[in-house]
């Protein structure tokens, strides 16, 4: 069976926390998860049974989440790869589930500051059709319908075809979010355009920094040497273009976790910094926690930004086009009066 859907982000964060509180409680991972399948909505019970059978057979929860493909997200998967390997699933789960839960707050919050510019530009967009339509009743002096807003389009047919382009238009616009979704994860095209943008490929950066940072101060807190807490940190953060590998050959050769994040080039200053002190001092866990609360909040920051940015892009784009259709129809009264006054 192929499952190719991702399961919201809400319901994973609920059912996480669920798993976390049960898991403190002292009961087993598979019972657990049993009691939740019923829990969840009915188009995702097939994949949470995958799920069960393979914890049932005795694989860990990250490598029986691999098994129903991308219902859980690169993120999810990867954490909980974290608390398998470094036994502190309840802790790690309970952490995830924090964090999607942030994310989905963050993400209603930038939703609501795009809906009234896009209302706005839905009824702009209304509008023009509507003179579209008029125009087809209004007739010159040859007896031929007036192109008020000069785009050749007039009455029924005219209005046919400009919801053709609108609707052509919408479906593009969707399959590219889709596509940009499908190809956020890892180093796609999609994060070569992103990453060099001023605010977007900051705030991007600043989330893939501290899903690492919340990935390695559990990874490190566990007690795991460096290199495995690279690798996990890799597997939760893959936009960031570490190669495990790499790594841990620097560091077989005598080379510090910091100067190897830093040989990298993808790490911001302040987590390569923040790692040569924790090294230093032998608290990596909680300098790393510290990091992740503080790129959270900087990504949160980055990304309402580009929403309000978004917003009053929307915004100047349906006032351009208010401005175009007042001046289109002032041009046409214009001309209609002057040729009465000509002809006369």
């Amino acid at each position: 069976m192929v499952f190719t859907s991702q399961m919201p982000t809400k319901q994973i964060a609920d059912l996480l926390g669920r798993l976390a509180l049960a898991l403190s409680a002292g009961i087993d991972i598979r019972r657990a998860w049993r009691g939740e399948i019923q829990r969840v909505a009915r188009r995702w019970r097939p994949a949470m049974e995958e799920v069960g059978r393979a914890l049932d057979d005795g694989q860990g929860l990250a490598a029986a989440m691999d098994r129903v493909g991308a219902t859980f997200p690169p993120l999810v998967r990867g954490m909980a790869a974290v608390g398998d390997q470094t036994g502190h699933e309840a802790e790690t789960l309970r952490e995830l589930s924090l964090l999607l839960e942030h994310a989905v707050r963050t993400q209603r919050e930038l939703v609501r500051g795009l809906i009234w510019p896009a209302f706005q530009m839905g009824v702009a967009l209304l509008v023009v059709g509507f003179l579209i339509w008029i125009a087809g009743a209004i007739r010159d002096q040859n007896n031929q319908p007036v192109d008020i807003l000069g785009l050749g389009l007039t009455g029924s047919a005219g209005l046919a075809a400009y919801l053709s382009v609108v609707a052509v238009l919408a479906v593009a616009l969707a399959a590219s979010a889709r596509a940009i979704v499908a190809n956020w994860h890892g180093q796609g095209i999609v994060r070569r355009l992103v990453h060099p943008l001023p605010v977007l490929g900051s705030a991007a950066l600043a989330a893939e920094a501290a899903a690492w940072c919340r990935a390695a101060s559990l990874a490190s807190g566990a007690g795991l040497d460096a290199g495995r807490l690279v690798r996990l940190g890799a597997s939760v953060a893959p936009g960031i273009g570490l190669d495990p590998d790499r790594v841990e050959q620097r560091l077989r050769a005598g080379a510090t976790l910091a100067e190897t994040l830093r040989e990298n080039g993808r790490f911001p200053t302040t987590l390569i910094e923040g790692v040569a002190v924790g090294e230093l001092t032998g608290n990596t866990s909680e300098v790393l926690g510290r990091l992740a609360r503080q790129y959270d909040e900087e990504a949160r920051r980055g990304f309402e930004a580009v929403a309000r940015g978004s917003g009053f892009l929307v915004w100047a784009i349906v006032a351009a086009l208010i401005t175009f259709v007042i001046f289109r129809i002032f041009s046409f009264y214009i001309g209609s009066i002057q040729a009465l006054a000509g002809g006369r």
